[in-house]
């Protein structure tokens, strides 16, 4: 092997953190390309050349045994007991007769070997070679390939044997444009003037599903967000590697590559290995050309059928990597788009969804990758719950009930299913699953999680206990706000916090000590800062008053505004629990006083119109009250009391 070969080869570019399919041969790529290396033709200085036909053939290996023999099959005897199995553990010494090795198997040694009998010399030559002319050239080869290969199959289209030598060009042509994502500002501009970029997506619809798949990986290489940025660069580099992809993203828009590439996920057949890495290839260009511009993702779901094909995708039985980037790629459409999420609905993506959830309601996934699967599902659910119309189809298709069951069985599946309750019970909208969340015996499993009484069997790889803790606080808020005064659910609600001597009114109170701790050492550092800018002269604008108010928030003033917001309410409609909480904040050297002014901070920061309630959101009397409202009644009564 020639080391100084090997190490030429430039490396590709990065993917960052997006998904990538194993690195590692498999067996029927190293069959074939051990085929293909032994009809090669041998380059020893031994071959000789056969007088009949003029081929050179290697030469025979018949031979007369020998002593000499003996002695180099005791020594491959002894390479056999090798430590670690190095292939060269006893060939390999220095000057002094240490032995050192290689550090590789006789295996990985003939891995290396036919990757660098099959790299041949045009390769390296090829990836060298990345200036304009070179590009310029490269992309000519490839153009004439495609000519001659279409040329071929017009002329012989009942002859595969015709066009069969067209099309290993034509492939081998296609992966020599991979190279180019090396020299993005240089390549794609050249790609999208030349016309290169229509001639490529003119591909996808090539009647060979083996030069489909070498289109879309080219396409997923080119499209990387990491492309060009390999080495450091500086500022204008980043800059113009940036406006090279963009160029080259609008060319393949031009061409309507969503479509197209939508279109072959129906022609690809995932049984197969090739076809499968060509779906993980055409979800990859998807997560790309969002991730440079989101906006595509409206234009993706009502240009193409690709929702309906992520919900079919993630319903498969098995667990691949697929299916976990679908459920991925889901996540990512519906994130910030408000038309995905009743796009959603209308395809009955809630059934979907729960359907493919209520699998984790006995068991744990089997390992990381489904759990990752299992969370963006959820984060799907989550994200659509955010419209009226899906918190309606949620609760019609017994949504909250499952959610109840997840939580009592106390698996991964329970913190996800705390968060989504807290998504579908949130504003005025949720008044109705708040009182399914009643009627399913949710109040016991929840205050359980609140209390902190967990299972042994309870894994310890979902989210930490904070992040549950915030979605049942909201869960509690959402509850006080919209169950209707002096109905059985709301009294329920509040005979929870009365029994076994009030200890989830204490249990509230402790969360806010911690919430309280976390935020006075954030507070200590915005007055630093603020002291700071007054001691330059400077003027403090609204915008820096708002980014100091969410660095509070995540704090732990968001957490703060919840206890105290539901502590307001419990303390106005019960006596008893206002004595109590009276008593333990006197303890402390606090007063409900306090109360109000975590109350007064939460009412001038929220949202004017913002909706609570149960009553319907209509003209007249029966209006539900904003969330201000509600806020200013609370501040009155602790002020009265």
């Amino acid at each position: 092997m020639d080391i100084d070969k090997l190490f030429k080869v430039p490396k590709l570019p990065a993917g960052g953190n997006k998904r990538k399919m194993p690195d590692n041969p498999t067996p029927e790529m190293l069959k074939k390309m051990r085929a293909d290396t032994s009809l090669m033709p041998s380059s020893s200085p031994s071959a000789v050349l056969s007088p009949d036909d003029g081929v050179i053939q290697p030469p025979q290996k018949s031979r007369k045994t020998t002593v000499q023999d003996a002695e180099d099959e005791d020594q491959d005897m002894e390479r056999d007991f090798a430590p670690g199995g190095d292939a060269d553990y006893f060939v390999e010494e220095d000057d002094e007769g240490r032995f050192f090795g290689g550090g590789l198997t006789s295996e990985q040694k003939d891995i290396l070997n036919i990757f660098d009998n099959a790299g041949g010399e045009g390769t390296l030559g090829d990836l060298e070679e990345l200036s304009i002319t070179g590009i310029r050239r490269l992309l000519l080869r490839f153009e004439r390939a495609v000519n001659k290969n279409q040329d071929q199959r017009s002329k012989y289209p009942d002859d595969p044997s015709k066009f069969i030598d067209s099309e290993a060009d034509l492939d081998a042509a296609l992966k020599a444009l991979l190279p180019l994502a090396q020299v993005a500002v240089l390549a794609y501009p050249e790609l999208v003037r030349s016309g290169t970029v229509a001639l490529l997506i003119g591909l996808l619809s090539h009647e060979n599903v083996d030069i489909v798949i070498d289109v879309v990986e080219v396409v997923h290489e080119l499209t990387d967000e990491d492309v060009g940025n390999e080495a450091e660069q500086d500022d204008d580099d980043e800059r113009s590697a940036e406006a090279a992809l963009k160029l080259l993203i609008e060319g393949l828009l031009e061409n309507s590559i969503l479509e197209l590439l939508v279109d072959n996920l129906g022609r690809l057949n995932e049984s197969e290995e090739s076809d499968r890495q060509g779906v993980f290839h055409i979800l990859g260009i998807f997560e790309n050309l969002l991730g440079f511009n989101p906006r595509l993702s409206t234009l993706l779901v009502s240009k193409t059928p690709m929702l309906a094909w992520l919900l079919n995708r993630i319903q498969s039985k098995t667990h691949d990597e697929n299916r976990g980037y679908a459920a991925e790629l889901m996540s990512i459409l519906l994130q910030n788009d408000v038309d995905n999420r009743v796009e959603l609905g209308k395809k009955d993506g809630v059934e979907t969804i729960l359907k493919v959830l209520s699998q984790y309601r006995r068991k744990d996934p089997i390992d990381s990758e489904e759990t990752e699967f299992m969370e963006n599902v959820f984060d799907t659910l989550c994200s659509a719950l955010s419209e009226s119309s899906i918190k309606g189809l949620f609760l019609a298709s017994e949504g909250i009930d499952l959610m109840v069951l997840m939580m009592k069985e106390k698996l991964q599946s329970r913190s996800r299913s705390i968060k989504t309750l807290d998504y579908a019970m949130s504003g005025a909208t949720g008044s109705a699953s708040c009182d399914a969340f009643i009627e399913a015996l949710g109040l016991k499993t929840l205050f359980s999680a609140l209390m902190g009484k967990v299972s042994k069997k309870h894994t310890t790889n979902g989210p930490p206990a904070s992040e549950d803790t915030s979605h049942i606080l909201g869960i509690l808020s959402s509850l006080f706000s919209n169950l209707a005064s002096e109905t059985p659910a709301r009294v329920r609600l509040l005979a929870k916090f009365v029994e076994n001597n009030y200890e989830k009114a204490d249990k509230l109170l402790e969360i806010r000590d911690h919430a309280l701790s976390r935020l006075a050492v954030v507070d200590a550092e915005i007055d630093k800062e603020k002291k700071e800018l007054l001691a330059d002269g400077q003027e403090i604008d609204v915008v820096e008053e708002d980014v100091w108010y969410l660095r509070r928030l995540d704090a732990g003033l968001f957490t703060l505004q919840n206890v105290d917001y539901i502590l307001a309410w419990v303390s106005m409609e019960d006596d008893g629990i206002r004595f109590h909480l009276a008593q333990m904040l006197d303890r402390k050297s606090k007063s409900l006083k306090d109360i109000v002014r975590t109350l007064l901070i939460y009412r001038d920061n929220v949202d004017q119109g913002e909706q609570t309630g149960s009553a319907d959101a209509g003209d007249g009397p029966e209006r539900a009250p904003s969330q201000r409202q509600i806020l200013q009644h609370l501040i009155e009564f602790l002020d009265s009391c």
